[in-house]
């Protein structure tokens, strides 16, 4: 039987984290309290076939992730203002997220190569040209996560994704999730979304260098198309990785990635802590009431942001 695993992500003062079939919500509220809302997940994704299938699962998993964590997000952040009424519509949570993806889409893979275009008629040779264009995303990803963490509700941000972190490596290391236990773990986790995006930037650069110096136009075009190619390849590899982190090889292979992970997490108080476990102990729990109901142990590897 695989042994189940938990992902997330860090939210607005607090932490979301999923299982296969639940996910919880636990956000610190102004008056010190932690609030928890859970769900069980019970959409078709989960169900279908689809949905276990490498490669395809990847694009289907990591949509999801990202619909539930903008509703989580905007959940906290109602929470954490201390609104009465948490209310989300269709609109604002498509709206949101339809905004960020175009953002991610224009900032990291068509501004590089409007960029490189100023330069292009320079380099002869495809390769250089990728490489180049390459350079340009990967500094502008980096950039971009160093300059936010100067902002300190960003910062608070960071601090609950390393919380995340240390809950899950305790977790998975067979640890008992209590605060003085949990904080000595690492702030850092294979399958992290930060990871995951260095990983799509590597692939990205050979596939895109596979397709030569195709016009500026198919250029564009190409780099947007691609994404949930590259998204779905990306996914396999950290998937394979996390199964594997304990080799010396893949140790080696995972070591960037993991460095990368120093620019969105930081060290948490143990109160930030408190809120992590909180939202774990929440779906290890329901999760295993399932178990106990149907008999089969769940597993999902979580991308978590």
């Amino acid at each position: 039987m695989s042994k189940p695993t938990y992902g997330g992500q860090a939210v607005i003062e607090g932490v979301m984290m999923r299982g296969q079939f639940d996910m919880a919500v636990a956000v610190r509220e102004p008056s010190g309290n932690i609030l928890i809302h859970s769900e069980r997940l019970t959409g078709a994704l989960y169900a279908s076939k689809w949905a276990k299938r490498p490669f395809i699962r990847g694009v289907l998993l990591l949509w999801d992730t990202m619909v539930l964590g903008v509703r989580t997000l905007l959940f906290s952040a109602k929470i954490a203002a201390a609104e009465e009424a948490v209310e989300m519509t269709p609109r604002v949570m498509w709206g949101t997220l339809a905004i960020s993806l175009a953002m991610a889409l224009s900032l990291f893979f068509v501004l590089p190569v409007l960029l490189v275009g100023i330069v292009d008629q320079y380099i002869t040779s495809s390769v250089v040209s990728n490489v180049v264009e390459k350079a340009i995303r990967l500094g502008m990803l980096v950039g971009y996560i160093g300059a936010v963490g100067f902002i300190p509700d960003v910062r608070r941000v960071f601090a609950y994704h390393g919380a995340e972190h240390k809950a899950v490596n305790a977790h998975e290391d067979g640890a008992p999730l209590v605060v003085d236990v949990v904080e000595k773990y690492s702030t850092a986790h294979p399958r992290c979304g930060t990871s995951f995006l260095l990983v799509v930037m590597l692939v990205s650069f050979v596939a895109f260098v596979a397709l030569g110096r195709p016009p500026f136009e198919i250029r564009v075009i190409s780099r947007i198309v691609l994404v949930p190619v590259i998204a779905a390849v990306a996914y396999e590899l950290i998937k394979l990785g996390a199964l594997h982190h304990r080799n010396l090889f893949v140790k080696m292979l995972l070591a960037p990635g993991l460095a990368l992970q120093s620019l969105t997490t930081r060290q948490p108080t143990p109160d930030q802590v408190e809120v992590a476990i909180a939202a774990l102990k929440h779906v290890v729990a329901a999760e295993q009431e399932r178990v106990s109901q149907i008999g089969t142990v769940p597993a999902v590897s979580a991308v978590r942001p």
